[in-house]
């Protein structure tokens, strides 16, 4: 088992995060601990009432944030959860996970979905009923845009004509694709080179709830159906699931840790190979604590 934790570089807490010290010292700290990735979400413009009735999160553009945490670290993976593929168009989205790639030596995960806050997709000029076909069409795009030489695409708001994207990704950053609908599944095995769901909780917008996981049972259920669908269609080698562990993580608590492992296991029995954390984080000196807490806590007894 990984293991990825949040990083909170969108938290606008006055001088606690959102500085260049705060930046190396978070990320050298998670290195130290051996958190195998961080990761940061993204949303460029999103609701207003959403952010203020405690639902929402603030966030800094990822590929941008995540070039201080490559300067400040030699072997953390950079892990976006999520990037909204429609957001963008799919050379751009290529071309700022290339850069990272390259300048970071290979250590991006790009998460990818498809997106929830209307309002957002609305303030950047995207159709949100068509978020699932520009999405689908962005990610075979990216692919092209990988592979190298002349790419040629008819899309629905672009048109690319013998355009070639440089430098190419040697190796391309993994694909994971999020959500934990049906549809989810299918686009994971067609074109993923992982799976990053969600438990569902009181706390996420109803369409979240929805499409969320609820019971590690019908995660195994879903890994099942996502691996014969990846059968199917001929694909094989490596492949992630990733997803946080269910029950919240006491920090620095008696017996937390070994509530958290016991979760741990259980995911790992229906076939995920990578967890998700989010230390608390009223002040980074908190977040230092729990990031080593959890560091010799967890991961060591984990592996030790």
């Amino acid at each position: 088992m990984k293991f990825t934790m949040a990083i909170p570089l969108g938290d606008i807490t006055p001088g606690e995060f959102q500085t260049p010290e705060a930046v190396r010292e978070m990320s050298l700290a998670l290195e130290s601990a051996g958190i195998d990735a961080c990761y940061v979400t993204d949303h460029p413009a999103p609701d207003a009432d959403w952010l203020r009735q405690g639902m929402g999160h603030d966030a800094l553009d990822p590929f941008t944030a995540f070039a201080f945490v490559a300067a400040a670290t030699t072997r953390l993976q950079m892990h976006t959860n999520i990037v909204v593929m429609a957001y963008r168009n799919p050379f751009l989205t290529a071309k700022s996970a290339t850069t990272l790639q390259v300048l970071s030596g290979g250590r991006l995960i790009l998460g990818v979905g498809a997106g929830y806050q209307k309002s957002e997709f609305e303030a950047l000029g995207v159709d949100f009923h068509k978020r699932g076909k520009i999405f689908d069409e962005a990610l075979e795009v990216i692919r092209m845009a990988w592979a190298g030489g002349p790419v040629n695409f008819q899309g629905m708001h672009f048109t690319a004509t013998n355009n070639e994207p440089r430098p190419v990704p040697d190796p391309a950053p993994p694909i994971w694709i999020g959500g934990g609908s049906d549809k989810a599944v299918e686009r994971a095995a067609r074109w993923g080179d992982g799976w990053c769901p969600f438990f569902a909780a009181p706390t996420m917008s109803a369409l979240n709830r929805d499409t969320g996981i609820h019971t590690v049972e019908q995660l195994g259920e879903k890994i099942a159906m996502l691996q014969d669908l990846r059968a199917k269609a001929g694909r094989s080698g490596p492949f992630d699931i990733n997803i946080g562990v269910k029950a919240k993580l006491r920090y620095q608590q008696a017996g937390g840790a070994d509530e958290y492992l016991e979760g741990v296991r259980e995911l790992a029995e229906v076939g995920v190979t990578w967890a998700m954390a989010e230390p608390p984080h009223k002040s980074r000196a908190e977040y230092l604590e729990n990031v080593q807490w959890f560091g010799e806590e967890v991961i060591a007894k984990l592996r030790g």
